[in-house]
């Protein structure tokens, strides 16, 4: 998740168990781009013994071409295309999720980008720009080229992250290719995560918004799938990882206020597993002070949460049992 999963922040989560790989922030790809040194650092400095890899987000097929044998040069686990993100300023200019639109265009890349990548390429996407049923036209893309992997955000772009995560067409996906699949969107517990794995088909989970408010997520994962106990973190277990949190975004040219609001884009994640005011107190915040007497208020206890957002019980898997 671009300025949020960085390297400090891969760090921080590593300490909880991690994921079994991790993605880059994306690589702007353009005809006068460089790779940008400190997202290049979270493959240089990579801390925690896994798999990095490197994701790129643009539409010039040269540059995306040159873009991709610089980063062979460097310990990448695979090279990812960026096909879904739905920020209205990235779309907007025909990349990530607004290549969606252009069927022929991604053809090209695709075909382009396969040829010129030596390590493992892999591709994440969303089910479409404006409707689910432009699905139909795109998985044919993805089986033409032989990629390595295939990561599917269960939402249209146009949807953003709202309710109605369409995870029967990743399943479908996940039975029509044959390249692994991942699934992607609102994975948000251990026991849905199991569920959708079986249901679903795939091969395994890409969890970006649920990890950042819940960095115990993937262990607690691994357990359900081993049948062990889930270890839930206490109310100071996670003021503990808020602190460590704090510290790792701490940069010296950084005012007070642009710390408080640079800590904002983690909370908004955090908060939503919290209960009672404390997004909507933390949101208003302004000083280190106030940030931390709200989160003192709302998480110096023993009590054990889940972290699970308000919403999941909106989301239920709800796969149909034919297709």
């Amino acid at each position: 998740m671009q300025d949020v999963t960085t390297l400090s922040f891969m760090r921080v989560i590593a300490r909880y168990g991690g994921p079994d790989a991790y993605w880059t922030e994306y690589f702007r790809v353009h005809g006068d781009s460089r790779l940008d040194k400190w997202i290049l650092q979270s493959i240089t400095e990579n801390p925690t013994r896994q798999p990095v890899v490197a994701q790129l987000i643009g539409n010039d097929i040269p540059a995306l071409v040159r873009t991709v044998k610089q980063l062979q040069k460097y310990p990448v686990a695979a090279i990812d295309l960026n096909l879904g993100c739905p920020a209205p300023v990235v779309y907007r200019k025909c990349a990530g999720g607004g290549l969606l639109r252009e069927p022929e265009r991604i053809d090209a890349i695709l075909g382009a980008l396969r040829d010129a990548v030596t390590v493992p390429f892999t591709v994440k996407t969303r089910i479409g720009f404006e409707s689910p049923a432009e699905f139909d036209e795109l998985l044919p893309l993805f089986a033409k080229h032989p990629i390595d992997l295939l990561t599917i955000h269960a939402r249209t772009v146009k949807q953003m992250y709202r309710p109605g995560v369409r995870y029967d067409l990743i399943a479908l996906a996940a039975r029509e290719l044959k390249c692994p699949v991942l699934a992607n969107g609102n994975v948000y517990s251990a026991a849905q995560a199991k569920q959708l794995l079986a249901e679903t088909g795939v091969r395994g989970l890409m969890i970006g918004r649920g990890a950042i408010r819940n960095p115990w997520l993937f262990d607690q994962i691994r357990a359900e799938l081993r049948g062990e106990k889930i270890e839930l973190p206490a109310g100071r277990d996670v003021l503990a990882y808020v602190r460590e949190l704090w510290e790792s975004e701490i940069a010296p040219s950084l005012q007070e206020s642009a710390q408080v609001q640079r800590m904002k884009k983690f909370m908004n994640f955090i908060g939503e597993g919290v209960e009672g005011s404390f997004l909507h107190d933390i949101r208003r915040v302004a000083t280190t002070a106030d940030f931390f007497r709200v989160c003192e208020n709302s998480l110096d206890h023993d009590q054990l949460l889940t972290l699970e957002p308000p919403t999941a019980s909106e989301m239920p898997l709800d796969l149909p049992t034919a297709f």
